[in-house]
């Protein structure tokens, strides 16, 4: 029987994973040993594989994280706090699905980026959609798009993705334009999609470097409250010779410690509406709590 009609078909319905294993089973002798139901199964294995692995493919490039770290290249080796099962914990995106966030904090060098490129990235391979951007370069695409009239649009794509990557908030005091433009991107993700955001600064100082206390209090208010936070101590990576065959993560090894953001009190400004904990969805794992975070001071009396 002349089997080229079959695979052409096959491509022709767009199973080209499926054609392909049929044509190495074709090919092989040894598969005609098997039954009508395990070759079938394998063909299906092999279509399923290969839209997975296209799809992965896909939301990578459509990602563009600046790194391409993963959470295997971690160093869990070196005795600067790095908790293996947190790590592990994370990537498992239970937090995504939660709609959480991770705020990334420390100084340069320490692998703040590298960190948060591979949470976003076993975040995909666990299904879910990734972007990552640049906070200065975030507020200037919002300049233009308002100019342009791709604001909405805009807004919309970013609003749709499940784990939005804000790199180096905080090099730069933020305008108090800007500033409302940027509640406006985390508005739109607030308990319903998953943001990471880095900083060389630590989280109590956020408030000063974004604009005006009102608007400042409003992002930190959606940011924080729900939020991860992993602090990265230790010298620049950037400045470290690797031993022989002890190869960095990328170009930096972060060296954090990780603990939920909670905050335990009532405080004023943005954490004075939350109190205690904050419940997991069933089934899930979350990363120990190892600590609690103090609450912002209040510069302006609310109206």
């Amino acid at each position: 029987m002349l089997m080229t009609p079959t695979i052409d078909k096959l491509h022709a319905l767009a199973l080209a994973g499926m054609a392909r294993a049929f044509a190495d089973q074709l090919e092989r002798p040894e598969y005609a040993a098997l039954s009508f139901e395990e070759r079938l199964g394998l063909l299906v294995d092999r279509e399923v594989q290969d839209r997975e692995n296209r799809r992965l493919a896909r939301h990578l490039k459509a990602a563009r994280l600046r790194s391409d770290a993963v959470i295997e290249d971690l160093d869990l080796r070196g005795p600067r706090g790095l908790d293996r099962a947190t790590v592990l914990g994370l990537a498992e995106g239970h937090w995504v699905t939660a709609h959480r966030n991770v705020l990334v904090t420390g100084p340069t060098g320490v692998g703040k980026t590298f960190l948060a490129c591979a949470l976003a990235h076993a975040a995909i391979r666990r299904g879910h959609t990734a972007l990552y951007l640049r906070v200065p370069r975030l507020l200037d695409e919002l300049v233009l798009a308002r100019a342009d009239g791709r604001l909405p649009r805009l807004m919309a794509s970013w609003a749709r993705i499940d784990v939005l990557v804000l790199d180096d908030l905080g090099l730069a005091p933020v305008p108090p334009a800007r500033a409302a433009d940027l509640l406006e991107v985390i508005e739109d993700r607030g308990d319903r999609r998953s943001t990471i955001v880095t900083s060389q600064l630590p989280v109590g100082r956020w408030h000063e470097t974004l604009g005006e206390p009102t608007v400042a209090d409003a992002i930190l208010d959606r940011l924080v409250h729900n939020a991860y936070r992993l602090e990265l101590k230790g010298d620049s990576r950037r400045r470290v010779t690797p031993a022989a065959g002890d190869p960095l993560e990328g170009s930096a090894t972060p060296d954090p410690t990780i603990t939920p953001d909670l905050p335990a009190s009532d405080g004023p400004g943005w954490a004075r509406r939350h109190r205690g904990g904050i419940d997991d969805p069933p089934g899930s794992t979350p990363p120990p709590i190892m600590g609690d975070v103090p609450d912002y001071p209040q510069t302006t009396e609310r109206r």
